[in-house]
């Protein structure tokens, strides 16, 4: 099952074929946030800044994920070579 980054319900992100792929988009675009539930931030976890959450979603007609996943790679890379 494919997932998205979705906000009150409405879907802000393509389908991606993990939930792993969503939560790593969604660090690099920094909408994760560090929460320490203890006084010796031994006990962090990561969350999702205000409302956005990952659910799983329908795919679109026209949609892959997996070619989703390629693009964003893709992306990636090229962000990391122009910034070098």
């Amino acid at each position: 099952m494919p997932y998205a980054l979705f906000c009150n319900d409405a879907k802000l992100s393509k389908a991606y074929p993990t939930e792993a792929d969503v939560w790593r988009l969604a660090h690099q675009s920094g909408l994760v946030v560090d929460v320490t539930t203890s006084a010796r931030r031994s006990d962090v976890h990561l969350r999702l800044d205000n409302d956005y959450e990952i659910k799983p979603c329908a795919v679109e007609p026209e949609e892959d994920p997996w070619q989703n996943r390629a693009d964003a790679e893709r992306q990636l890379q090229l962000g990391i070579l122009f910034s070098s």
